[in-house]
């Protein structure tokens, strides 16, 4: 019983004596004028402050008595919050070299995927540049996504031809989960001209759950990353869950590639010629001094489906939610929809551009609803003095993009769902402006972005033109559940759930 006891406490002394030591080393050289913020307790810091599961709300509320640079003590780290746009752009832009680091979540330290994906290396290192060049040119480039577009019109079809048998059946439509299987399936097409699921089968369900799961797991606070001691043990079972969620992602992207490498191999030499992003990358690792291994490759694919899929479809549920519950809303786009493209004429890609009021829904989305709302973590690679405080080597750097979409001082009736505010405002999401950076900005900014945007848009514009739509159960607009599931990615707590109407 006595050994138990200390195996148990073991961790939480080795945590204490962390934080004690670190507080001892501050002391002796002189403690830097930090940021105001919330007085910390002993040991926890303000980790109680974030209790519950709405911690980009409990953060915000903080900023506002705090100011828009504020310091927290999360155990032994110590984190500044950025909540306004000119200290945004000093963070992400103007010293970008200083704040590009990343602070790593110990749960995406399951299977090392630290060590290969994107998001967490370190953007000096030669696998993060690597990385980023094969991403540019090989996915997100816009004549790689011209030549794909052909796909996700494809599956946009599939998408509206669905909620047709919908529609004559009379039955309801989960918008997260139709829209989630055309994302995956566009991506999957895209990456290896391939379906991982369709609208009446339990795979892209099962999909769902994967990535949801660890979207979920690596947002969650987590005692492991407040305390560095404690990683060993993993004491909220955190890394272990991500663990067995990359696994189940993992078998299916080995099962594809092994299936690729296997009919190039029985192909004559020469005769499979590169059709898809697979086919690039592994021609890719076969070049003399390649510095891309498949292992690369597989972590490569799990951050796009991760991230890309998850992000893609929850925008456009929020976005119909909105509409949903201000149908004159709905009606302002479906009629710019009409006078664009007529009342039968399938949406086009290069269409977008014509449509500025389904565009500034879309931004009006991301204002109120980011995907991510605290972006990435970053981590400062030396102090930094910014507005007269000192922002402390290895803080992490949080940057409340949530907070920012819902200040009064820099949109009027901030929590009002308006899209004709960006009419008014030549504003964007692509990390220029930076009261809107939903993707972020500067070198650390979201490859994923230009076909984010592009799926947005289409899928949004389909459900809008073809359909009109009722609320689920009689349920009228004003009693729609707009409340939040709390991760990585911000979700509808509740699926949004409706029922489409053809015209005519």
């Amino acid at each position: 019983m006595e050994y138990l006891a200390f195996v148990l406490l073991l961790p939480f002394v080795l945590a204490s004596i962390h934080v004690l030591a670190s507080g001892l080393r501050a002391w002796k050289s002189g403690s830097p004028r930090l940021p105001p913020g919330p007085k910390p307790f002993p040991i926890i810091g303000n980790i109680l402050d974030l209790v519950g599961n709405q911690p980009h709300r409990a953060v915000s509320k903080l900023s506002k008595t705090y100011g828009p640079l504020m310091t927290l003590k999360l155990g032994s780290m110590t984190t500044i919050v950025i909540s306004s746009p000119d200290l945004a752009k000093q963070v992400l832009q103007k010293y970008d070299h200083i704040f590009s680091g990343r602070t790593i979540p110990d749960a995406v330290r399951a299977l090392n995927h630290h060590k290969f994906s994107m998001v967490w290396l370190h953007p000096t290192s030669s696998r993060w540049r690597n990385l980023r060049k094969v991403s540019a040119a090989q996915i997100f480039a816009s004549q790689r996504l011209d030549s794909t577009q052909a796909i996700r019109r494809k599956k946009v079809q599939q998408l509206v031809d669905h909620v047709k048998e919908i529609c004559n059946s009379g039955q309801v439509v989960d918008i997260g989960g139709a829209t989630f299987t055309t994302s995956l399936n566009a991506i999957s097409n895209t990456l290896f001209s391939k379906d991982l699921a369709d609208y009446c089968s339990t795979a892209s369900h099962e999909f769902l759950e994967i990535i949801l799961g660890a979207m979920e797991e690596a947002g969650r606070p987590n005692v492991a990353d407040y305390f560095p001691a404690l990683r060993f043990v993993d004491p909220q079972g955190v890394r272990r869950r991500v663990k067995i969620y990359f696994r189940n992602c993992f078998r299916t992207l080995d099962g594809i590639i092994n299936e690729r490498l296997q009919l190039r191999a029985s192909s004559s030499k020469g005769s499979h010629a590169s059709s898809d992003v697979l086919d690039s990358l592994l021609d890719l690792t076969q070049e003399d001094n390649s510095e891309l291994s498949r292992d690369d490759i597989r972590h490569l694919l799990l951050d796009l489906f991760i991230a890309g899929i998850d992000t893609t479809s929850s925008t456009v549920e929020w976005a119909m939610a909105e509409l949903l519950r201000n149908p004159e809303k709905m009606a302002k786009a479906r009629k710019e929809l009409e006078e664009v493209l007529g009342k039968d004429e399938h949406i086009q890609e290069s269409d977008i551009s014509k449509l500025p009021y389904l565009q500034a829904i879309v931004k009006e989305t991301f204002r109120l609803h980011p995907p991510a709302p605290f972006l990435a973590p970053h981590k400062a690679e030396i102090d930094k003095e910014v507005c007269g405080f000192t922002v402390p080597k290895n803080a992490q750097i949080l940057v409340n993009v949530w907070a920012m979409g819902r200040d009064s001082s820099i949109w009027p009736n901030p929590d009002l769902f308006v899209p004709e505010r960006f009419l008014e405002k030549d504003i964007d999401f692509k990390g220029r402006d930076f009261e809107l950076i939903p993707f972020g900005a500067g070198r650390r900014i979201c490859p994923g972005l230009p076909l984010a945007n592009r799926m947005v848009h289409l899928m949004l514009a389909s459900l809008v033109h073809y359909f009109n739509w009722n609320l689920a159960d009689e349920m009228e607009a004003k009693d729609l559940n707009m409340s939040e599931t709390f991760g990585i990615t911000l979700h509808k707590a509740e699926p949004l759930r409706a029922i489409p109407i053809r015209f005519g």
